[in-house]
């Protein structure tokens, strides 16, 4: 399907509204996986003009995205990679492990920038950064595009390891699913249960009789809501 390149639009208005000059796009991946962290990027583009190609990391196929990624992390200004565990998201709930990840990530950057675009609607990183959500910002601006494929390729380039780790996690296919659910992925959490590398707090240990004495009681309302919203049960 075409679509329109991202562009520029949001860091030259953050520049002309606020005076920002460094400008960094965050994007972040694995929020409804059921196994492995929760992973953010935080790139820093300038105004220059990007690779070919590059898009939210959802609309680009698996071969493109792995092309693509070492040609933006040569591209960008900078960048920094930010993860929070299973065990952070089992503690804090999703929001606040995604403002940890978010954090992480842009304090690996060499500058701290003048303002951040989030993508998505909800401010999940808040003070004291200067925050501008943009709805679908990583199809829409350059810097947030950017950092959504980098953490994709990212983060499951760390999958595909975790899952050749030992022969029983070989079975969860992790280098297929990256830890998101699947029909091989439940069959193998139904056989083994859940590794160490998977999330407890997660619904999708409701369907599994043989193992629900491992889930840990959800933190609080809102985590079980980001659950629900996230499409965690067994819904194939």
């Amino acid at each position: 399907m075409p679509y329109e390149p991202p562009t520029h639009t949001v860091e030259r208005s953050l520049r002309a509204t606020s005076g920002a000059r460094i400008v960094a796009g965050v994007d972040e991946v694995g929020r409804g996986a059921w196994a492995g962290p929760v992973t953010v990027c935080a790139a820093v583009t300038g105004l220059r003009r990007p690779p070919e190609g590059l898009t939210d990391s959802k609309l680009i196929s698996p071969r493109r995205r792995a092309a693509l990624a070492p040609l933006l992390e040569a591209w960008v200004t900078a960048f920094g990679l930010g993860h929070a565990s299973p065990g952070e998201i089992d503690e804090l709930g999703m929001t606040a492990a995604l403002r940890l990840a978010a954090v992480r990530a842009l304090e690996e950057l060499p500058v701290r920038p003048d303002a951040v675009i989030l993508d998505g609607k909800h401010d999940y990183l808040g003070d004291p950064w200067t925050v501008r959500t943009v709805i679908k910002g990583d199809q829409s601006c350059i810097a947030v595009a950017a950092a959504s494929v980098i953490a994709k390729v990212r983060r499951d380039t760390m999958m595909a390891g975790l899952g050749a780790e030992a022969d029983r996690y070989a079975d969860f296919a992790f280098d297929a699913n990256a830890g998101y659910p699947s029909p091989v992925h439940r069959a193998a959490l139904e056989r083994w249960g859940p590794t160490p590398h998977h999330r407890l707090s997660w619904s999708y240990l409701d369907a599994l009789p043989r193992w629900q004495h491992l889930k840990k009681v959800r933190f609080s309302a809102e985590a079980a809501a980001l659950e629900s919203g996230g499409q965690l049960g067994f819904d194939f």
